[in-house]
């Protein structure tokens, strides 16, 4: 089985030969952040550093969604596969451990939902007229579930509608907390609940509070989003694992390149809390997009147009 990077790393630099060449890797990582980019020589030093890791356990390792330092343990997986973000955006494999290894967590959310459902309680859930209502009383009856919607809510909602702007990253920080540690039986009902009317579309597009997560004054370019975005160790990995889980394919019944359209739905949520974060672009469809325009791109329209197309017009998703 594939080891977690900080296990990996911490048996490599146990090893005076991997441990070298690790260094390494970390020196090519470190200078990539910084300008003039590296020249040929520091380039070719670097990719066969990362040839020598050979069957290295720090070459296969895999993250977590839901681990501690997991911060630091996409800092390691991104330091071995430093020569994958190139110039371009298509980071070609996911850095996390396929959901289907990882571990799934027993919840209550079907005894609540009957206990919502039971004498006394048909106009709280709202009936069938809102699903979106309903998930969100069935998260109430849970602890964890509104303590941390909750959190997020009351941080993201700071500051709307004053002159103050809201803490947009400790916003994001609370989505992801809230993404992250709530079983997705209750997070993936609130995001993708069905609607059949714009009350319950609008109570959809706002789960996530747009006006600070996701909207700007102005639509920033989609470039100088992913640019954002690479440089941070948790975007970048989340969209690596939606490119990975969402490419799309014609051929496939789900239109989806994996045969596996539940795992391209967690690495959409995934990206939420990100500078990359996703929402509804209305409250009578389901169609969704990243805050940002391709306007003013010059020669780099064609690669700004395929950032936008990644939701847009995606049929995995």
């Amino acid at each position: 089985p594939r080891s977690d990077c900080i296990a990996a790393e911490q048996l490599c630099l146990s090893d005076s030969t991997c441990n070298a060449t690790y260094r390494v890797l970390e020196n090519c990582a470190l200078a990539k952040t910084r300008f003039p980019p590296l020249d040929h020589d520091s380039r070719v030093r670097c990719l066969n550093a990362e040839l020598d890791l050979g069957n290295s356990s720090l070459l296969h390792c895999k993250c977590h969604r839901r681990m501690k330092r997991q911060e630091h343990c996409l800092r390691i997986f991104w330091t071995v596969h430093s020569s994958m973000t190139d110039g371009y955006f298509n980071l070609e494999t996911s850095p996390y451990e396929n959901p289907a290894h990882e571990e799934h967590w027993k919840t209550d959310y079907n005894k609540l939902a009957a206990l919502l459902s039971g004498k006394g309680c048909s106009q709280l859930s709202g009936g069938t007229t809102n699903p979106c209502l309903k998930a969100t009383h069935i998260c109430n009856l849970s602890k964890k579930c509104v303590r941390l919607r909750t959190d997020y809510a009351s941080i993201c909602t700071k500051g709307a509608g004053s002159e103050d702007m809201c803490d947009r990253r400790k916003c994001h920080r609370g989505l992801r907390n809230f993404f992250e540690k709530v079983p997705e039986d209750f997070t993936k009902r609130i995001l993708f609940c069905p609607c059949q009317d714009e009350l319950c579309g609008e109570r959809r597009r706002k789960t996530i509070v747009p006006d600070c997560s996701f909207q700007y004054n102005t639509k920033p370019n989609c470039l100088w989003l992913l640019d954002s975005c690479l440089e941070d160790h948790i975007c970048k990995s989340r969209l690596a694992d939606f490119q990975q889980n969402c490419q799309p394919a014609d051929m496939s019944p789900d239109g989806c390149s994996q045969r596996n359209h539940a795992a391209c739905l967690q690495a959409y949520m995934g990206l939420i809390g990100t500078p990359m974060t996703p929402n509804y672009v209305g409250n009578s469809s389901v169609e969704v997009s990243v805050w940002c325009t391709c306007e003013s791109s010059g020669n780099q329209k064609e690669k700004c147009d395929q950032i936008l197309a990644m939701f847009e017009s995606n049929k995995c998703l």
